[in-house]
């Protein structure tokens, strides 16, 4: 098995198939089966969270945004309406997250809106078959596996660039996927999903997964689908790769000290108290 996106690109370019074919070679038929179920979840998710109004349990009396945020959407004009249906869909999850409901980590719980998100919206806007969802959700699994076997998905070793940071690439390419995007094109999106969250710090507010940890998932949907976008007017070549950006997210993880590594103590976390 390889384990570097940069070699799976390579096997793409030569034999002519795509990331989810990889997959799919590796995994065995019943990778569908699964994937199907991951996507009811996320589906169900999405749906609970954005009928769900009232307060975040714990101490930060934190108010739901995903319902508000889903019907201020409808009254805009498609652009400005796209985008506020995204931030609806990453924060009903988070928020279903938040209130310790079921969910799917993708990569992890804390930032897990990012690509139900992205791909709910890209399959009601655009129409794609479950199918092809299934096969964004192998390519993006595959992403965010090669991250996890590289370096780390875990805020407690790398902060928060190894959860959202690793969310946004797993939405860029699954999203760049989807869209008609080539191997390489895929590997440029999911490498900015990752680039430019290098450095993000892990410091939750009281240690809930809550502040700033929803509102991130929802920006970072967004950066998702911009990812895509920059890396569909390219013609997917690029000076730095996806593995390289791995290599330099695990080392950026192990130079944060501990205070931004989710002990609650460091970053936006210092100096709130409860009662704040």
């Amino acid at each position: 098995d390889m384990s570097h996106l940069s070699d799976i690109l390579r096997w793409c370019e030569h034999s002519g198939r795509s990331y989810w074919e990889y997959v799919e070679e590796r995994e065995g038929v019943d990778i569908w089966e699964y994937l199907s179920e991951v996507w009811k979840n996320m589906k169900e998710c999405i749906q609970r969270g954005l009928d769900t109004e009232g307060v975040l349990p714990g101490p930060l009396n934190l108010r739901r945004k995903a319902a508000d945020y889903f019907i201020q959407a409808g009254g805009y004009k498609e652009a400005l309406k796209d985008r506020g249906l995204l931030f609806a869909y990453a924060l009903a999850v988070s928020e279903e997250n938040a209130s310790g409901h079921t969910i799917v980590t993708a990569p992890t719980c804390g930032a897990c809106g990012v690509l139900p998100a992205v791909l709910y919206h890209l399959q009601k806007n655009r129409g794609f078959s479950d199918m092809r969802i299934f096969r964004a959700l192998a390519t993006a699994g595959l992403i965010g596996n090669i991250v996890k076997t590289n370096a780390s998905i875990s805020g407690a070793e790398v902060g928060c660039q190894g959860e959202v940071g690793v969310a946004c690439a797993m939405a860029s390419g699954a999203a760049t996927q989807l869209l008609g995007g080539s191997p390489a094109q895929i590997e440029y999106a999911a490498e900015m999903g990752l680039e430019h969250h290098l450095g993000m710090t892990c410091d939750p507010v009281c240690g809930l997964v809550q502040i700033p940890c929803i509102e991130r998932n929802a920006y970072a949907a967004a950066r998702a689908l911009d990812s895509h976008l920059y890396a569909s007017f390219s013609d997917g070549i690029h000076r730095v790769s996806f593995d390289k950006v791995v290599e330099v997210m695990k080392q950026t993880g192990h130079d944060l000290p501990s205070l931004y590594k989710e002990t609650g103590e460091g970053g936006l976390a210092k100096d709130y108290t409860q009662t704040d």
